[in-house]
């Protein structure tokens, strides 16, 4: 079963260590400057698609050099370079797409890139996007288990469409019963499991599982 990771252009300081995923990966996959990035994390691209207008000529002849496949693209296209590289993992039939350096940067570009997450559950595919303070999945209506993370303890569920329906808790600091969440509502934000283990399930609608942990602020030197 092949799992599939992409790397995008976001900042790279909002990247996960990605040396912890290189057990998980069969294939991985850099949209534009992303494939650098890769590159510079001592990760061979298998495949390195895009417009490449983001990094410079030096830079995109290391890409050449280095990826199994180096697919470019005109920078005047009707799809952006996350999504050519995401059509290009559907080929590849995966049954998993980790989504790295999708989030930060333009808001256009990330509220688009966590809409891609739909796409992929459409294609019965798991999809996860992930950072350094941020995981997050979309889920359909079922009963689902959930093990607590230290790197990303704090759970949300957000409403993708318009209501979620017969939503419940087990196991959270915070539980619920049957409940239905709309847009625009708080009611499932800034949950914990009291233990290692917890269940939510729910009956209609799709929601927005993010798993976070508050940024850490660095110190700037003297």
């Amino acid at each position: 079963m092949t799992t599939i990771a992409i790397v995008g252009n976001g900042p790279t300081n909002l990247l996960p260590d990605l040396a912890l995923y290189k057990d998980l990966v069969n294939i991985w996959i850099g949209a534009d400057r992303g494939a650098y990035t890769l590159i510079k994390n001592q990760i061979k691209p298998d495949y390195a698609v895009g417009d490449f207008d983001s990094i410079n000529v030096e830079e995109k002849e290391q890409i050449k050099n280095y990826a199994m496949n180096f697919l470019e693209y005109p920078v005047e296209k009707d799809q952006t370079d996350l999504e050519i590289a995401i059509l290009k993992a559907y080929e590849l039939n995966p049954v998993k797409i980790y989504l790295f350096g999708v989030t930060g940067g333009r808001l256009d570009h990330e509220l688009i890139n966590i809409q891609t997450l739909y796409s992929i559950m459409k294609n019965q595919i798991s999809g996860v996007i992930v950072d350094k303070n941020n995981q997050l999945e979309m889920v359909t209506p079922g009963r689902h288990y959930l093990s607590f993370d230290k790197n990303y303890p704090t759970i949300s569920f957000v409403p993708h469409t318009e209501n979620v329906d017969g939503l419940t808790l087990d196991g959270f600091y915070y539980p619920l019963v049957n409940q239905t969440i709309s847009w625009g509502s708080t009611l499932c934000i800034s949950n914990k499991l009291l233990l290692k283990n917890g269940t939510f399930s729910f009956s209609k609608g799709i929601l927005l599982l993010i798993k976070s942990r508050d940024a850490i602020e660095e110190t700037i030197p003297e």
